[in-house]
């Protein structure tokens, strides 16, 4: 495993072309994060990374900047090719890297789309005729694609896992070697996951050569921004000390997990009922359901987004 240097002081320290720095700094930020001083070196130098980070820590920026940076200096993609490929496990997940290429790609030339289940397949095949420089991708959605011959790998440059150990805990691994068999062998890949797990370890052994390994969170551990205590309280009053909660600490913006999808769908329901703006998204709801629910969250619209991890 190869080491990393010492971390930079400001974006303008890594090498990133203009273009890319001045969408960056059009989004306010200056200095990267841990993660994005220590991955955007490797990437640029086309070093594989093993990067171990969790949500919040700015790790997708950390792979899509020196992308779009290494991208732009090359030929642009050929009918239904492309350039670089980013596996998501999550519908959600994809829509949100796809935001990130397009937000820090804005002053570049380079085609970008990003592909999933539970909507149109035909537009997609439509973009992917031209070719895309970067495509992000959900598994099933981008096999299926592959199958319809919308979609080649032969010229791929840059393989990117994202969440890796969601992936594998949402049973996708049959489908990531598939795919991963049908690439070519010379790419450079890079991996994220929350931990170094021993299952992301037996996945990175014969994907990765000698692997530049970032690991910028301890192993199974919340960032230094969370802060956690527990509640004990009877079944039946949880959703009246939640909304107790949201009210007497005035909270803006709450995420709330539940085990069910009907249990989303009743807590959400509840709160409505307690005048607290809320939504419920699961795998039971639309796509179209799905993105407006996120969207009005993001926007302040709705208070309470309630969720399932299925």
């Amino acid at each position: 495993m190869t080491s990393t240097s010492i971390a930079p002081v400001t974006f303008d320290d890594l090498g990133l072309s203009p273009q890319i720095l001045k969408a960056v700094l059009e989004q306010g930020y200056t200095k990267p994060s841990p993660i994005q001083a220590k991955a955007i070196p490797a990437v640029l130098t086309g070093s594989d990374v093993m990067g171990a980070a969790q949500t919040g820590t700015g790790k997708t920026a950390g792979f899509t900047l020196p992308i779009l940076h290494r991208l732009s200096a090359g030929r642009r993609a050929s009918s239904n090719q492309v350039r670089a490929l980013v596996i998501t496990p999550t519908r959600e997940l994809a829509a949100q890297v796809g935001q990130s290429i397009e937000t820090y790609g804005k002053h570049l030339s380079l085609r970008s789309s990003v592909v999933f289940g539970g909507v149109g397949i035909n537009p997609q095949m439509m973009k992917l005729r031209k070719g895309v420089d970067i495509l992000v991708a959900t598994p099933g959605r981008l096999l299926d694609l592959y199958n319809q011959n919308a979609v080649r790998f032969k010229y791929l440059e840059v393989l990117v896992l994202d969440e890796a150990d969601r992936m594998l805990d949402m049973g996708f691994l049959p489908d990531i070697k598939r795919v991963l068999s049908l690439l070519p062998k010379k790419r450079q890949t890079l991996l994220f996951s929350a931990t170094f797990s021993d299952d992301i370890r037996r996945l990175a052994k014969g994907l990765i050569n000698d692997p530049v390994e970032i690991s910028v969170t301890p192993r199974n551990s919340t960032v230094n921004s969370v802060e956690q205590w527990v509640s004990p309280v009877d079944k039946k009053r949880k959703p009246a000390l939640l909304t107790k909660l949201i009210i007497d600490n005035n909270w803006a913006q709450v995420l709330v997990f539940t085990r069910t999808k009907h249990g989303a769908n009743k807590l959400a329901k509840h709160l409505q009922e307690n005048r607290i703006k809320s939504a419920a998204i699961h795998g039971n709801k639309s796509q179209a359901a799905r993105t407006k629910a996120l969207a009005e969250f993001k926007q302040g619209v709705t208070q309470v987004l309630v969720a399932t991890d299925r």
